[in-house]
C-alpha cells in the first residue's frame, strides 16, 4: 500500500522565476522554513541546517527552468527524505506545491502537525516574498 500523500499549496503575488530563485537559496530557508531550519550555513560543500530534529544536510536538485525544487534531508538518523516542491507560474503570480509524505510509523497527531508545519512555512514564503 502507497503512503500517504498531501498536497499543500500557496499563491504568490509574484512571478515565478523570483519565487523559484528566492526558494531555490538555501540561505534563505531560516527566513521562511522554520519546519526545517532555524539557522543554516555551509560545511565541506553541503548545507546543514538545525533543525526541530536537529542538524540535517540538505540537497536541491540542480537548477533548472522548469520550477523543480525537489530537495532531499538526510536526518540525524541518516535517513534520506525527499520533498517535491514546484513553483508553477500562475498567471503574473505562482503557486508553490509542496508534496507532503507521511512516513511510516507516524501517529496520527504527527501527520497533522506535519501538515500544519509545511502549511505555515509556505505562509511565511508567501510573506516573505509578497512583502519584500
Amino acid at each position: 500500500m502507497p503512503n500517504e500523500s498531501r498536497h499543500l499549496s500557496v499563491s504568490i503575488d509574484r512571478p515565478a522565476a523570483e519565487v523559484y530563485r528566492y526558494a531555490r537559496d538555501p540561505a534563505h530557508l531560516p527566513a521562511w522554513a522554520a519546519g526545517l531550519a532555524g539557522s543554516i550555513r555551509r560545511e565541506r560543500g553541503e548545507w546543514v541546517a538545525d533543525s526541530p530534529m536537529g542538524p540535517v544536510l540538505i540537497r536541491f536538485v540542480p537548477v533548472n527552468e522548469y520550477g523543480v525544487l525537489d530537495h532531499d534531508v538526510v536526518l540525524p538518523t541518516g535517513e534520506s527524505v525527499t520533498n517535491p516542491l514546484r513553483v508553477l507560474p500562475d498567471g503574473a503570480g505562482s503557486e508553490v506545491v509542496f508534496t507532503l509524505r507521511r512516513r511510516p510509523g507516524m501517529s496520527e497527531e504527527e501527520w497533522t502537525a506535519d501538515i500544519a508545519a509545511v502549511t505555515a512555512d509556505l505562509e511565511s514564503l508567501r510573506r516573505a516574498l509578497e512583502t519584500a
